[in-house]
């Protein structure tokens, strides 16, 4: 499913998702939808996002580049720290730890015509999304390897339980489906900007509250933002030979935001030292 997939028309369900048309009433209503979603539950879906020969597409990029995902592994806590804390007690949330595995193909190992690169880049697609999340403007990450990934887990893989560290908002596109699990999952405003809420996330990861967790419908092709910052969510363990395949994108409040190079280096692998590759 090689084609043209430079032209938004050409990736976009345009017909559902008119974002180019600013005074469409369709377009107002699914932003107002997905706000009062956000406001009440954390986090909005939008099926049927893109068109299913870009989706092909983006399936078969991923596949293609699957030796240059980089394989991140590691057992850390729901704040995403990796060393426990001694001056805590043993079932302080600090101290509980999960395992976390997955592969991220990053932007650089995208190739120039990529489905998800036109999508990102749309000046529309950048106004829809401000809109929804309730800003006056939102700027391209100009990083080079984080602007739009490809997230990829095997079986096997999955994203233990955590708060975002810093994102007001993640944008995801689900591409492919596992045979088994690979299910997203949110508790939503687990804590608060004012209170940490340490006792209820403790006794969430311990089990005892397992059923506040909302399972998400995510069908092949669907965008999905949430707020992860406050709300406790993961990838539960992923199945089968099918790969789960999803397109994150990153955008900034400011223009000429890049990466922490140690970070990046923890997402994307030591051949950052040495710079982007060609696409």
């Amino acid at each position: 499913m090689r084609g043209d997939f430079t032209q938004p028309q050409k990736v976009i369900n345009l017909d559902a998702y008119p974002l180019d048309q600013r005074d469409s009433p369709t377009r107002r209503a699914v932003i107002d939808r997905c706000r009062r979603e956000l406001e009440a539950q954390q986090y909005c879906v939008l099926p049927n996002f893109i068109l299913s020969t870009a989706r092909q597409r983006a399936v078969e990029d991923a596949l293609e580049r699957q030796e240059q995902a980089h394989h991140i592994s590691s057992r850390r806590n729901c704040y995403l720290q990796r060393q426990p804390d001694p001056a805590l007690p043993a079932d302080h949330p600090r101290n509980i730890f999960m395992e976390a595995s997955s592969r991220m193909i990053a932007y650089d190992h995208l190739p120039d015509d990529s489905p998800l690169k036109t999508l990102y880049h749309w000046d529309e697609t950048r106004a829809f999304i401000a809109e929804i999340v309730g800003v006056k403007e939102l700027f391209d990450n100009e990083d080079p390897y984080q602007p739009v990934n490809t997230l990829c887990f095997h079986d096997g893989d999955r994203s233990s339980w955590h708060f975002d560290s810093c994102n007001a908002f993640t944008v995801t596109l689900m591409l492919q489906a596992p045979e088994g699990g690979g299910d997203f999952e949110i508790v939503p405003n687990a804590r608060s900007d004012d209170d940490q809420n340490h006792a209820y996330v403790a006794s969430f990861l311990q089990g005892k509250r397992s059923g506040d967790a909302i399972r998400v419908s995510r069908e092949p092709g669907a965008l999905c933002i949430f707020r992860g910052c406050n709300s406790l969510h993961r990838v539960s363990p992923v199945s089968g030979n099918t790969r789960r395949l999803m397109g994150v994108f990153v955008y900034e409040n400011e223009p000429g935001v890049i990466g922490d190079p140690e970070v990046n280096e923890t997402v994307y692998g030591a051949r950052v030292t040495a710079g982007p590759a060609a696409s």
